[in-house]
This record gives C-alpha cells, structure tokens and sequence, in this order.
C-alpha cells in the first residue's frame, strides 16, 4: 500500500481564558491532560510531564522551590491533581551527593520518598530525576511515533540534526533511570539555546520556561516529525509492499472467532487470559508487508512499547490466500510451544544472577497475515492497551524503515528492562485479583432485571460480560449503566433471539473475538405465559418450548463448542423456575418447558464433565422487581389467577413463601454468582433454589 495522503497535523487545544485562572499545578494537569488525549502523541500510561512551583512549606511558612511531576504508574491524559508526585528541589539536588554511580543508580529511587514535599502520598516515578535536573519550569517527556522512528532509526543522530537543526539534541540509549537525568542536565547546561532532545530508542523531551509555551513546543517538534515523514514516505511502498490481501472484514472476525479459544487455551495454564482484537487499516499494512516477518523479529524500541508487548510477537502461520484456518489450528501448539522455548533461551541468555524468576514465556502480540493482530493479557484493558502500543511500534517500524534502518532495543537492554528488579517490584505490589479475573460470561436475557443483576455481579468480581438480548434498546440502556460503574472495556454487547441457530452461533462468534473466548455461560433468556390447557394454543405452547428449551439447547451447545476449543473446562448456569419442580395452575406451557430446561442441564452435566465443563441450576420464584416478563400480560395474568391485583401480587408472593421474604434479582446474581465460581469448583448437575422456601420445590 502506498503512503499517499499526508498526515494530519496535531493542532492546539490550549484555551486561554480556561487558563487564566488556574495555578501552576493547575496548569500542568491541563496540558498533561490535553497532550494525553491524542495517542499520537503519547501512549497510555507513557511519558511524563512536570512544573517547578514556587510553594508555602507548611514547617517553616518559606516559599520552596517543588517539582510536580507525574506519579508511579500514572497516565497523562486521565491524571488527575493526585496523580502528581511532589517533591522539594532543594533535597532533590542534594541527593546527587548520595549517588554511588551507574551500578548503583536503582537504590536513588528508594531516596525519593525522603524529598516529599507536604507528606503527599504519591510515589514518584523513575523518571523523577529526568524533569528535576532539566534546568526549566515545565518538561515534557512524550512517546510520539514521529519521533520514536527517528529515535528507532540507525542513523538517528543524523536524522535528529536534519530535521530539527540545533533546535533538539540527541542522546544515545540509556536506560531510565538517575545517571540519565544527570545526562539530560549535563546536555541543558551545554546547551542553552536547545529547546529539547531525542533520547535514542525512548522518546522527545521538550521544555520551556511558561506552560502554555512548553505545550505548543512539543506539538511544534512533533509536527515538524511528522512533515518530515509525509515528504520522504509519500511514494515508498511500507513494510516493503504488500505480499497478501486482507480478507473482507467479516471474514476476518471469523478467522479470529476460531483462533482465538485456541489460542486462549494454550496461553491461559497460569491464569484465564483476555483477548482483543484489532484489524485496523495500520495492523493490515503491517501484517501483509512482505518486511513484516523481519521487522517483527527485531522486536519494539522504546522501552514503554516492550514492557507491553515482550521482546518480539508471534506470527501466525496464515495464509489468507489459501484460508488455512484448520492447517493452522492443527500447528498452533506447536507454534505457541516454539515460542516458549525461545523465550526461555532469552531468558538464560541475558539472565543476571538478582534476575526475578522467568516470567510467562507465552507471548502476548500475535500477527496474522490478511486478519490483523491478536493479543492476549490478564484482562481486557491490558490486552487492548498491548495492542494499541504494538500499532505505536507498527508505526515506527514505518517510519525509521523508509528513511533508514530501523532498529529494535538490544536484546540484553531489553531484558534488563523487562526484567528490572523496580519493575518487579511494581509488579509485586499488584492487588490480589478478584475472583473472576481473566474469565469471560455471556449471559442471555442480559438487559432484564435478572441479567443485568448477574452482570454486575460479575463485573464487580473482574469478568468481562457479553450481554446477549433481543431488545436493542433495553440492551443499550443496561451496557450503559455497567459501562459507566465498570469501565467500557469489560462490557459488550450483542443482539440474539435464543430461537434462531445462525444468532446464537453469531453471538458466540461475537464472544469470541471481543474477549478471546468463554468461561461462563448464564442461560437466562425467557419468557411468561399464563392460560387454563384448554385455552393454551399450539402457538403458545410451542413458543414456550421454543425460547426455554429449545433456546436453552441452542445456547449451551454452541458454548460447549467453545468450551471444549479452548480447553479450560467452564460454567453453565441455567436460570430456571421453581415452576419447573412444582406445577402452578394455568401455566402448562411455561412449567413443562422450565421442567424440560432442568432436565437438559442434568444431561448437560453429565457430558460435561469429563471436559471440565460444570452445569447447575438456579430455581428462582417471583422475581418480579426488573424483570421484563413482569411487565406485561403475565402479570395480569397470574393476579387474576390467585384471586389478586397488580399491586397485591408480590406480597401474596412473599407471604406464601416459608421465609416471608421477597426474592429480588440480586439473590438471583449471588447464586449465578456462587455456581460460576471456584466456590463450587466440585459441583454439577445440582439445583439451587432461591425462593425464599417453597416445599413443593424441594429436591429431595
């Protein structure tokens, strides 16, 4: 594919009257925030940004110089005011006396708490020593691809002086850390005139004396990189031209529906791996360039791309020519297992002898050819995240490798990065995860009172959910609310009538591509019918058995499909009635398909078992708070049965019950919850009733 459309530029988003009234500190998360917001010019969770404040030391009442710069594992463009570190200059420089040199250079991090200003809780980062030492009010350190190919570029020096004159600086590779901070000072104070520096294979710091003016630096300097690349690139095929073509884009999700369970089985023996998966015009040209394979190889450059993607991705044996999907399935463990040893002869290779134990040797991006890119993590938003840092890298393999010759970090650097005992340390902070971290549910009748209970239940305990409904709008109003409490990433969502094979098959495939695979299945689709025999129509009664059981079947196969692809055994619960055990006067139709239900998942059970595959059943009774089959004639219905009105309805249900309680969808979700779950990690086939006490529904 040839480059022809020029890229367009970043433009200011500064508001001076917004400005006018904000402090310094004020200041600085306002262009943090700004220059987060566009990935092009750093990615989440890199580069760094700060400002030397003039403050109030609260011991003495003195006016103190203090660094506000961005805090441990924070991301620019969401920080807010405590995501910043502070910390007072004057200890700050003094901590050079304290420095042993570069073999020693980690044990200064463990200096910064003692130079807090104000006893903020904050960790500083690293990269605190980078923004103290640079002789400015306000830094900026940012990733932007532009200027990560010239950093990534083998005659990066040259290119550096080409383009931005005197104007930026260059510095070779070193590794973050305090004898760099002492580098960038030692460059400043050289340097007066320069407005900033590429440091090789990292990244751009910009700096100025104003806030506003440092940030329209850095767009000055990015921009400037980016011209440079339209003019030189414009006509260069990338990646050396194209070699495949991508399939169309729904045979590109099906491709990834099939690969991705297995893959998923494979990568999850530690911990159940998330999925994401991107076929962005960006990824395409990458992974049908005839250099992809070689480029690839050489792994990422800036260290804020690897410690996302690890040393180099995998790539899939794909031919979209030949559509090999089976050939491939049939050779991805041994693909995955190649991997692996590679890995862990990286590992010996570069290994110190403080190193932290070999990390999981599976990799993390994986590249096929006429689809797009996979990658996998331990949950949805790292997985997203490593596939949006691994297009940062497709990128600048794009641009060093059509002005120059592009280079990947040393592989001995890149494992000291890797492999950091800081980072490890970071790493072991980590909270405990929650109890369905990295598992993947789908749950039918995902919008109702029921399901949407049950989905946030999940959520709250780290799952991703797939709500399956055939209402498109209850389905939008219910995503909405759990994406707002929860985070986009873990909701999705995905219209299904139960009744129709082709859906259901669609909704799984949707699973499959949007998470990686399936660990949870909750049947809860359903509806309510209420007539004497005599008056209950074929229509009606085949509906019934249509959606509860027929539907049931439907689903549960297609997730046993998925189930059994992967490898890693699963959950099914199946929500179904206390009707389904206890017979209630004008409702044969909906009792016999709910008994029909609760039978299928005892058969269910037993074919599932052998593959790690658990089936149960929740038995509500009267759930009739959100839930959607209450809202229509089933209400009118069962109150004219017993005798009642609308109103008098859940309280002739509560008081009939044994325990005198209502039963609400919540209970529902603290079941659904318990059977998807390790807690019943060696239960199957068993029936949990949720009624509040109903003998005439006892199991034995």
């Amino acid at each position: 594919m040839l480059k022809t459309t020029a890229a367009p530029r970043l433009e200011t988003l500064w508001d001076d009257s917004r400005a006018a009234s904000m402090s310094e500190p004020e200041k600085l998360l306002y262009r943090s925030n700004l220059l987060g917001s566009d990935k092009r010019i750093t990615n989440y969770g890199g580069g760094n940004t700060s400002a030397k404040v003039i403050e109030t030391d609260p011991l003495t009442g003195e006016e103190v110089e203090v660094l506000w710069v961005k805090g441990s594992g924070g991301d620019v463009g969401s920080i807010k005011m405590d995501g910043f570190a502070t910390l007072y200059m004057d200890k700050l420089r003094a901590l050079k006396g304290k420095y042993r040199g570069v073999a020693f250079e980690d044990e200064m991090v463990g200096y910064l708490p003692h130079c807090t200003f104000n006893l903020n809780p904050r960790a500083a980062s690293i990269d605190t020593p980078l923004h103290a030492y640079v002789p400015r009010k306000h830094v900026d350190h940012m990733h932007p691809d532009a200027i990560i190919a010239i950093a990534a570029a083998k005659d990066s020096k040259a290119l550096t002086q080409e383009i931005f004159g005197d104007e930026i600086g260059w510095l070779p590779w070193k590794k973050p850390g305090y004898e760099l901070g002492l580098w960038l000072e030692t460059f400043c104070l050289e340097n007066p005139e320069a407005k900033g520096v590429v440091l090789e294979s990292h990244g751009l710091f910009t700096w100025a004396d104003d806030a506003k003016d440092c940030y329209l630096l850095t767009l000055e300097i990015i921009n400037k990189a980016i011209a440079y690349f339209d003019d030189k690139t414009r006509d260069v095929p990338a990646f050396g031209g194209a070699v495949h073509e991508s399939l169309a884009p729904e045979a590109r999700r099906a491709v990834a529906a099939r690969l991705m369970p297995a893959i998923r089985g494979f990568v999850s023996g530690k911990q159940h791996m998330v999925g994401h998966f991107d076929d962005s015009d960006a990824v395409l040209e990458f992974v049908n360039g005839k250099d992809m394979r070689a480029l690839a190889a050489l792994g990422t450059s800036c260290p804020d791309h690897f410690l996302r993607t690890k040393i180099r991705p995998l790539v899939v044996e794909f031919d979209p020519a030949q559509n090999n999907v089976d050939a491939v399935l049939e050779g991805l463990e041994a693909q995955i297992a190649a991997y692996r040893e590679d890995y862990a002869a990286y590992y010996e290779r570069c290994k110190h002898d403080d190193s932290p134990a070999i990390r999981d040797p599976n990799a993390v991006v994986y590249l096929v050819p006429g689809v797009g890119m996979i990658t996998f993590a331990k949950d949805k938003a790292t997985a997203r995240i490593s596939g949006e840092f691994y297009t940062n890298a497709i990128n600048v393999m794009r641009g060093a490798s059509a002005v120059s010759e592009y280079c990947g970090l040393p592989e001995q650097e890149a494992f000291d990065i890797e492999y950091w005992l800081l980072e490890e340390a970071k790493l072991q902070r980590m909270p405990k995860p929650k109890s369905l971290a990295g598992r993947v549910a789908l749950v039918t009748g995902g919008a109702g009172g029921i399901g949407a209970a049950t989905a946030e239940r999940y959520l709250a305990e780290g799952a991703c959910v797939m709500l399956a409904d055939i209402s498109a709008e209850n389905l939008k109003a219910a995503r909405d609310g759990l994406a707002q409490r929860h985070g986009k990433d873990v909701v999705r969502t995905v219209l299904m009538n139960v009744t129709d094979e082709n859906a259901v098959a669609a909704a799984h495939d949707e699973t499959a591509v949007e998470f990686g695979g399936l660990d949870i299945l909750v049947s809860n689709a359903g509806i309510a019918s209420s007539a004497p025999v005599e008056e209950t129509s074929l229509a009606l009664w085949s509906k019934n058995m249509d959606i509860l059981s027929t539907g049931y079947f439907l689903v549960s196969r297609e997730a046993f499909k998925l189930m059994r692809a992967q490898g890693l055994g699963g959950a099914i619960v199946f929500v179904a009635s206390k009707n389904g055990l206890a017979a209630s006067p004008n409702a044969s139709a909906y009792c016999t398909a709910k008994a029909s239900e609760i039978h299928l998942a005892r058969c269910l059970a037993l074919e599932g078992a052998e593959a790690g595959i658990r089936v149960n059943v929740v038995n509500p009774d009267a759930v009739l708070r959100g839930s959607k089959i209450w809202e229509g004639e089933w209400l009118e219905q069962r109150a004219s049965t017993y005798g009642t009105d609308k109103e008098g309805l859940e309280e002739m249900y509560r008081n009939r019950s044994m325990l005198k309680r209502s039963v609400l969808p919540e209970d529902i979700a603290e079941a659904a919850y318990f059977l998807a779950s390790d807690l019943s990690a060696k239960s199957t086939g068993n029936i949990l009733n949720v009624d509040a006490g109903n003998k005439e529904a006892f199991t034995r």
